[in-house]
């Protein structure tokens, strides 16, 4: 990036008063529809200031091209002074525009600590400037289709959502749901497994609250998902009594599995082998410091080792991920339908053939997507700064994009500065 721009960038930030600039932008995106004349007549002197101040800083910034000032007056609109910054930094790094939006929701966009478990109307307001602009939107998340579907509906619009240009990977991976794309709408990625490992998903699913302890029964219940097979407590989640269902509810889910792949490696053994529960938990235990601290917690920690699980079960346990949320949920799902597999199959139907996307995440399931996206060199990973530890230091070892918890739209804005930088070129 020639030094130019940096200098244009500082004269911008020194010479303008570009919060109130950015004051009067948000006001004027940001205010509700109310029948009021009064109001109106408010929100229309605000949109004329608005023009006039992005009009001075315009014509201060106008050299050859005309179009560079205007695009340096929306920067100065949208961004404070880190965030435009931040936003050259990457440009100077990648020089490339983000082609698609990867995005989580829960402790993400949204957050239960930072803004009331609703998508803010600024965060839902970058989104709806991302669409206009071209970039496809990708929600990538552990909920349920018709969950995911609703909540959008409601924050976006239908148009939106049913525009071609949206994708919901929902149940980290397991579908993808793109309306407007024909016999490619709806994909359930699961009918690709082979049937030994749906058996095992199908025996579980029977059998978990069937055969669930009267204490964990009423405690918990399972989400609907298509595929996956998630314990939720009945309580508030991030409570102690959801802490103490989810961490028994984790115990039992992990010893039915172990259950289910015994019957489908040797149904005769699953009846005789006892050992099935304490190799399942070693396993998990190993692969998963979280779940070994609650088996710890629970007095459920086995004598063996994971040296000692026969290779036929490693083959299966090796291909089924235990997920464990504390206070939230307890999982079972499949290592083959990760979030990074769906993502895939989503840019692939809205047509991004050549990817460079933003993904941002808080958990174990976010990161696959954040590796993938940086072995192959296709886009940039952001976080909250609650997320996941492995997420943490992920982002901060690549191009350390952290935001606030609650702030999802301040990343998003720094972003879309950095495609209008990408115009300049």
């Amino acid at each position: 990036m020639a030094p130019q721009r940096y200098d244009r960038l500082h004269r911008l930030y020194e010479a303008f008063d570009t919060e109130t600039l950015r004051a009067h932008q948000r006001f004027v995106d940001l205010f509700p529809p109310v029948d009021s004349p009064v109001a109106l007549s408010h929100w229309e002197e605000a949109s004329d200031e608005l023009g006039r101040l992005k009009a001075e800083i315009a014509a201060s910034f106008t050299d050859s091209d005309p179009t560079e000032g205007e695009t340096v007056a929306e920067i100065a609109a949208r961004a404070d002074r880190d965030q435009a910054f931040t936003a050259l930094d990457l440009h100077s790094s990648y020089n490339r525009a983000v082609n698609a939006l990867v995005l989580d929701v829960d402790e993400t966009l949204r957050s239960a600590g930072g803004t009331d478990n609703e998508i803010p109307r600024e965060t839902l307001h970058a989104l709806v400037e991302f669409h206009e602009a071209g970039v496809p939107i990708i929600i990538c998340t552990g909920q349920t289709l018709e969950n995911v579907k609703g909540f959008m509906i409601q924050g976006l619009g239908s148009e939106i959502v049913h525009s071609g240009e949206l994708s919901i990977v929902y149940e980290a991976g397991t579908g993808v749901f793109t309306p407007g794309h024909g016999s490619e709408t709806k994909q359930l990625l699961y009918e690709g497994l082979d049937p030994d490992l749906q058996e095992v998903f199908d025996s579980v699913r029977s059998r978990v609250l069937p055969e669930a302890p009267p204490e964990l029964r009423r405690g918990c219940h399972l989400q609907g998902n298509e595929f996956n097979i998630t314990l939720k407590p009945n309580f508030e989640t991030g409570s102690q009594r959801a802490a103490d269902v989810i961490d028994a509810g984790l115990v039992y889910l992990i010893d039915l599995l172990a259950k289910a792949v015994g019957i489908a490696v040797d149904t005769e053994r699953a009846d005789s082998d006892h050992s099935l529960p304490a190799v399942a938990r070693a396993y998990y235990a190993d692969a998963d410091p979280e779940i070994h601290d609650v088996l710890v917690s629970e007095d459920a920690l086995p004598d063996c080792s994971v040296s000692e699980v026969p290779d036929d079960l490693r083959s299966i346990f090796d291909r089924i991920d235990v997920a464990y949320y504390h206070a939230d949920a307890a999982e079972i799902g499949s290592l083959e339908l990760n979030k990074a597999a769906g993502v895939e199959a989503a840019l692939e139907v809205v047509g991004v053939d050549d990817p460079f996307v933003l993904v941002m995440g808080d958990s174990k399931s976010d990161l696959r997507v954040m590796e993938w996206v940086a072995a192959d060199n296709c886009g940039l990973s952001a976080a909250p700064d609650h997320a996941s530890e492995g997420v943490l230091d992920h982002v901060q070892s690549t191009d350390g994009l952290v935001f606030d918890r609650g702030a999802s739209a301040a990343m998003l804005r720094t972003i879309y500065v950095y495609n209008l930088l990408t115009e300049l070129d």
